[in-house]
């Protein structure tokens, strides 16, 4: 089971710090900064936000079971493709840490099946898969010799996908921050920040950086039904940092846009197809088409991890279908009639043609696409 730290209630300050800070809890308080995901190496458990309960509650969910681990993927303790990741590699390293297997042979097969479950908490982050198998290479690998190498070996595995997501969101806000001018109005939709990453965050991220240069930028904050996190996190973490936004109703971004008070669009993506396609939060497609209509620049910004070059074009990306619950009901009162049905996909696919550029680790990728996204990705392989 897992068990919630409740750290406060009400808007707390928050942000990120390294792994080092926290792992003296004694010292812990209510004004430290955590990850959003992380693994505490004083009781070997894995450790993460719920962000269910943003922005006014801030609790630390703690597991010490990866099937755990994985319903927490499923019900969104945890979201956003590079946290994802993250989390599914650290349950890798838990299924290792609580398997009672004496030999190598045995421990894998238990990794085997502790990949399938955690493979299918969610289907369309492709960073989740990414992660899994990484961790099952891990596993296999000649170097690990023993049940022990292999535990030591998914931990450290874990930890350097982690601290690699820290470092080349970073590299993607410098690259991104170069798109925003002073002064300019951003349209932002979902959550990019810290909280959908290990730390610092994808599109929002650029803004974060773009905010660090000194440039005076504003903020247009789709609220992002059905779930909402635009309005309860993405607002939350600008908050936090003192940039100025305002949150707006999806269906009023198209307003904004044609009246010229949008500069650029910033969205993240949950898998990339080779050809520029991009799938993300649902509604991402009507802001690109629309600021395509209205001469406005749309950058997703994507870590090489979340580009799929297995996949040609965005049509065989699988698009999630959640509870239709999430659709019928606001902050948990239902708002439709009873009896009323809902359809609730929870990404959908933007054409490339709709796409400016694509800001990654590896810089800013403009068309051609199919060419300059495997350039990216087989750079940043090479790095590592």
């Amino acid at each position: 089971m897992a068990d919630a730290i409740r750290l406060c209630y009400h808007q707390p300050d928050f942000a990120i710090i390294a792994r080092e800070q926290y792992l003296d809890h004694a010292a812990r308080n209510l004004t430290s900064m955590m990850r959003t995901v992380f693994w505490d190496y004083e009781d070997d458990t894995v450790k993460m936000i719920d962000q269910r309960l943003l922005p006014f509650v801030l609790e630390v969910a703690e597991f010490d079971d990866y099937r755990e681990v994985a319903r927490a993927i499923t019900e969104m303790y945890v979201r956003g493709a590079p946290a994802i990741g993250a989390s599914a590699a650290f349950g890798m390293a838990l299924a290792a840490h609580q398997s009672r297997a004496g030999d190598r042979e045995t421990l894998i097969k238990e990794l085997e099946q502790a990949a399938e479950t955690l493979n299918a908490a969610r289907p369309t982050a492709v960073n989740l898969s990414w992660a899994v198998n990484r961790q099952l290479k891990t596993a296999h690998s000649e170097q690990s010799e023993s049940v022990s190498d292999i535990r030591h070996a998914l931990l450290d595995a874990a930890q350097k996908i982690a601290d690699d997501d820290v470092q080349l969101n970073r590299r993607m806000g410098a690259h991104g921050a170069e798109l925003v001018s002073d002064g300019a109005t951003i349209l932002h939709h979902c959550n990019t920040g810290a909280l959908a990453t290990v730390d610092w965050g994808t599109a929002l991220g650029v803004i974060f950086s773009a905010h660090e240069q000194g440039k005076n930028i504003h903020v247009l904050v789709d609220e992002t039904r059905p779930r909402l996190q635009g309005a309860q996190l993405t607002a939350w973490e600008l908050q936090q940092r003192g940039i100025p936004f305002d949150v707006i109703a999806d269906n009023a971004a198209g307003h904004f846009m044609r009246t010229g008070q949008v500069d650029i669009v910033l969205v993240g993506s949950d898998r990339t197809a080779a050809n520029g396609d991009v799938a993300n939060k649902i509604g991402t497609y009507k802001l690109a088409v629309v600021a395509k209509e209205n001469g406005v620049p749309f950058y997703p910004v994507v870590p090489t991890s979340t580009i799929d070059l297995n996949l040609a074009e965005g049509d065989l990306i699988p698009i999630e279908e959640r509870s239709p619950d999430e659709v019928l009901c606001v902050a948990g009162n239902r708002v439709a009639p009873d009896g009323a049905s809902a359809r609730n996909p929870a990404f959908d696919v933007t054409p490339h043609r709709y796409v400016t550029g694509i800001v990654t680790e590896a810089g800013i990728i403009y068309p051609p696409f199919v060419k300059n996204l495997r350039a990216a990705v087989e750079k940043e392989q090479g790095r590592t």
